[in-house]
């Protein structure tokens, strides 16, 4: 359902996560082999069968090719980070989310916390979801029972994920995908799903 929306980077995500948990539960990794070849054929069709996906692929090996056109928003995510430099340029007072950075209040919100918080900012971010994270899994591991322990798993590595992959697309370490980043990202239902997996997650943590 999710692939007829199309959502295509969504259901790569779904499809990793499955993978991780049956590998995290004890599933024979030469099952899980054979699942990942046979996907790998299927995403690349879906990749070239649609444009845009192509030139979000375009985007991510060779942006300055069309500055103008599929390069537009990495490039402009390059500057948020590069006008940011150390200490950022203050709250509130970013250019890039001034109409120049497509967005920028979404899947790019850590493009424009660079400009206004500089590195120092963008560290203290990465510390606070590493801590999340770190959290999650010791639940994980101390959760009075197996179901309980492997949806705890679930919802710290969907949460990680979502991270992982925000970060990398607004970083230019992977092609663009459009997911939000978890807790930031302007969005009610993403911020309605991630709280209520936290909550879970302190629910399953007072049990133990």
């Amino acid at each position: 359902l999710i692939l007829r929306q199309p959502d295509l980077g969504t259901t790569v995500i779904i499809g990793i996560w499955m993978v991780i948990l049956l590998f995290v539960a004890g599933m024979n990794v030469f099952h899980l082999v054979p699942m990942v070849l046979l996907a790998c054929p299927a995403v690349y069709y879906l990749i070239t069968h649609e444009q845009y996906r192509v030139h979000r692929l375009l985007a991510y090996l060779k942006p300055w090719e069309d500055p103008q056109g599929f390069g537009f928003q990495i490039i402009h995510s390059f500057l948020a980070f590069g006008s940011g430099g150390i200490l950022g340029v203050g709250l509130g007072n970013s250019k890039q989310k001034l109409l120049y950075l497509p967005e920028s209040h979404t899947d790019f919100i850590l493009s424009i916390l660079a400009e206004e918080t500089g590195l120092v900012g963008i560290a203290i971010i990465i510390m606070l979801f590493l801590i999340l994270i770190i959290r999650g899994l010791k639940i994980a591991l101390d959760a009075p029972d197996l179901y309980s322990s492997y949806l705890a798993l679930g919802i710290t590595i969907l949460i990680g994920l979502q991270v992982i992959i925000n970060m990398g697309v607004v970083m230019g370490l992977l092609p663009t995908k459009g997911l939000t980043l978890p807790f930031l990202s302007y969005g009610g239902s993403s911020l309605l799903v991630n709280m209520t997996g936290v909550g879970i997650l302190m629910s399953i943590s007072a049990r133990k």
